[in-house]
């Protein structure tokens, strides 16, 4: 971005974030920031949840717009919850492997860390597909009101 006075550079802005893309992305990717309560570069693994709740009330939020979804993009809605947060553990793992030239670290194995935790979370996001299922079909698909 430029100031329009005097023409200086104001900012970057990410063209990936605002390009035409994929829904189940921005979603996995939101529910990776809300639903889990811990630092993405969290050590001990235990900490690491998928709070339901945040999760149901990030859902019925995002209700109001859901219909210009199709049926196939809501049935793929909730394993988007476990794909990103598994896409950011790769690129992170990849970064540590090559000597974290991609991500910035503050201490050596951060990225390595980050993975760790990424990984966690997608493996609760796996476990709880039922219930994320079960609250897409409520809130989106057979809402009651």
């Amino acid at each position: 971005m430029f100031n329009k006075t005097s023409k200086k550079g104001l900012c970057l802005i990410d063209l990936d974030t605002i390009m035409k893309g994929y829904f189940h992305y921005d979603f996995g990717d939101a529910i990776r920031t809300v639903v889990s309560e811990s630092n993405e570069d969290e050590k001990e693994l235990d900490k690491i949840k998928f709070n339901i709740v945040l999760f149901e009330k990030f859902a019925e939020g995002l209700k109001p717009y859901t219909s210009i979804l199709t049926p196939k993009e809501l049935k793929y809605l909730p394993i988007s919850c476990a794909l990103m947060p598994f896409t950011h553990g790769l690129r992170a793992l990849t970064d540590y492997l090559n000597g974290n030239i991609y991500y910035k670290v503050t201490y050596e194995n951060q990225n390595l860390d980050r993975c760790k935790s990424l990984f966690e979370f997608t493996r609760l996001a796996l476990l709880n597909q039922k219930i994320i299922t079960k609250i897409i079909k409520d809130k989106f698909i057979n809402p009651s009101s």
